[in-house]
């Protein structure tokens, strides 16, 4: 057997982690300071990244004063070997100290990196401990994409805060703060006139980040909205090229890929004339130094060298101050993304395990449901007054029309959502008392609704064994009767299974489905109308199969298809929320209520088939 079988299914996403570019003040300052809290997890990769991050910051600020010394020292080289000696060792202190500032910026980069990568493995191992225990009431209300870019997204922007934001602050804090104080102690003036460009450039840089942060929220939405019409494109080609919409598709994909385009364009312009407007301040203030600095060294106020190391501290300065915004932008990034991440990852899940919960103890093997009842979140009440009991070997058929609630019960008992009246029990004991993963060990649900992952069929159906033997995959495919169909294939029950099981049909994704249910051995076994693409002949084979693998456990079969349910030992006609018959087949017929009449008119076009072929005879 192949550990692909561990294979895990796919996220899906909460409309409510929408991005959006509102987040609170309180909320975005609480996200920075939890991130900056989670830092502090890897000491040695934080103190080596500052560290390295001041040693890089005193070597650049060295690199403008030794070239002021170099150009002194040539303009008053008189030729002999001692003063081109001193000039050697000072290109190559400049060499030594640029090597050194080079190595000091690699370890930074690479220990601030690290720093993030491991931050964001944490995050993200969170994020997905948190998607694989939150309840189907929490999926109920989710959108594809949305929590897929707040997993991708908004942890990239928190894996970023450290480098782009913290280690950024500093860089700049004292490339600007020491750089300045050098500067003002040698000359004030051309002080003044070289750091006069800092606060448009920094102002400019900052209004140039925010702006390109906020499109960038909005052009996410835009993107999103793409990749919804893509995705479902891609789910759903069949349907399109079925009803000849490919024009209809393209040109809804063409609207959104526009929009995002008209954006991206905007975004373009914003970063052009805000570079531009920052580099003509630059040249500006150097001419100016240039201009007055020139004049000084005519008069003898100050050296050549001096004014070369006004200009090269200039030159050197210019990337820092337009990376304020970058600085900026990081804290601003890291601010909405954490908000919205910490929100997902302290979601109360609603469904867990209760403190001292015990594995389930299954021994007789009776279920019972005691006045249960149900409301979903808006108040909607989906059951009320659910009362009945299954003994081991017996097996409870439910009925009713769309809507009544048949789906929601079958989901209380897994505990998929929690019941809000009442209590479900198995052999005495309540299912909200134990651990959830013997529960679910216990009470195994074959959906209409069969998911199929892109692997092989062996895989899919040793889900929840895998690492059976292949025996007992075959003979829980001979009792879905499936095995059959597999053994036709070219790879038989190595063939790889398309993205979500398109390769096969309906009623083969279905009997796929049962068939890894059986491999659980659970004590209660929910078939919820998961035959319903079964053709009858092929579900009554299954019926027969089933019949002592049924005989050790409860079995509930939801079905529109009253056939499928005849045999039966009791059936409940749910209606509305509410238990209104109860029976078998024999007693319900007999009591000519609901039930009756669904079953007369499901039969009487066969009835009336049979009877104008006879006529016709």
């Amino acid at each position: 057997m192949s550990k692909d079988k561990l294979a895990k299914p796919e996220l899906t996403s909460d409309r409510r982690f929408r991005r959006t570019a509102s987040v609170d003040h309180l909320e975005g300052l609480g996200a920075v300071t939890r991130i900056t809290r989670m830092t502090l997890r890897y000491p040695v990769r934080v103190c080596l990244a500052l560290v390295a991050t001041v040693a890089a910051a005193v070597m650049q600020l060295s690199i403008p004063v030794i070239l002021g010394q170099a150009v002194d020292h040539a303009q008053t080289m008189t030729g002999s070997s001692e003063n081109r000696n001193e000039l050697i060792l000072i290109a190559l202190t400049l060499l030594a100290v640029s090597i050194a500032r080079g190595l000091f910026t690699l370890v930074q980069n690479y220990a601030a990196e690290s720093v993030g990568h491991a931050l964001a493995r944490d995050l993200r191992n969170a994020i997905y401990d948190k998607i694989l225990r939150l309840p189907f009431s929490f999926h109920d209300r989710t959108h594809s994409g949305d929590l897929i870019t707040v997993g991708m997204l908004d942890l990239e922007g928190v894996r970023m805060y450290f480098s782009t934001a913290l280690v950024r602050t500093v860089l700049l804090t004292l490339l600007i703060g020491i750089g300045a104080w050098l500067l003002f102690s040698t000359d004030l003036v051309l002080g003044v006139l070289a750091l006069s460009f800092v606060p448009f450039a920094a102002w400019r840089s900052i209004v140039m980040r925010l702006m390109l942060r906020k499109t960038w929220l909005i052009l996410q939405e835009r993107l999103s909205a793409l990749s919804q019409v893509m995705e479902e494109n891609l789910a759903g080609i069949r349907v399109v090229r079925a009803f000849a919409a490919a024009e209809h598709e393209m040109a809804k994909f063409d609207r959104a890929s526009q929009s995002a385009l008209t954006l991206s364009h905007q975004r373009t312009n914003v970063r052009v004339n805000n570079t531009s407007a920052m580099t003509l301040a630059f040249f500006a203030a150097m001419a100016l130094v240039l201009l007055v600095g020139g004049r000084q060294v005519a008069a003898g106020e100050i050296t050549l060298g001096t004014l070369a190391t006004f200009l090269t501290f200039m030159t050197m300065l210019q990337m820092p101050v337009r990376q304020l915004g970058m600085m900026v932008n990081g804290y601003a990034r890291a601010s909405t993304c954490g908000a919205r991440l910490f929100a997902l990852i302290d979601m109360e899940v609603e469904v867990q395990d209760r403190p001292g919960a015990k594995e389930l103890q299954v021994s007789e093997g009776t279920l019972r449901l005691d006045n249960v009842g149900f409301a979903y979140g808006d108040g909607r009440a989906a059951l009320s007054g659910i009362s009945f009991e299954a003994k081991r070997g017996e097996t409870i058929g439910i009925v009713g029309p769309p809507g009544a609630g048949k789906t929601t019960l079958m989901h209380l008992i897994p505990r998929f959502y929690d019941v809000t009246e009442g209590a479900i029990s198995i052999d005495g004991q309540d299912i909200r008392d134990v651990a959830l993963s013997s529960l679910r060990q216990a009470v195994a649900v074959v959906q209409q609704d069969s998911f199929l992952f892109t692997t092989s069929l062996e895989n899919n159906i040793a889900y929840a064994q895998p690492f059976t033997d292949d025996s007992r995959i075959r003979g829980v495919s001979e009792s879905a009767q499936l095995h059959d169909y597999v053994m036709g294939l070219p790879n038989q029950y190595a063939t790889i299974v398309g993205e979500r099981g398109v390769s096969l049909s309906g009623g083969q994704r279905q009997r796929l489905s049962i068939a890894r249910t059986l491999m659980m051995e659970p004590a209660v076994l929910i078939f919820d109308d998961s035959t319903a693409a079964i053709d009858a002949g092929t579900e009554k084979r299954i019926r027969e199969a089933l019949k002592n693998y049924a005989a050790d456990r409860v079995t509930l079969i939801v079905a529109h298809r009253l056939a499928s349910l005849i045999h039966a030992d009791r059936i409940l006609f749910i209606e509305d929320g509410k238990i209104v018959e109860m029976g078998s087949h024999t007693q319900l017929m007999a009591l000519g209520g609901r039930y009756k009449a669904l079953h007369d008119l499901q039969m009487r076009p066969e009835t009336d088939a049979q009877d104008e072929e006879g006529a016709g005879r």
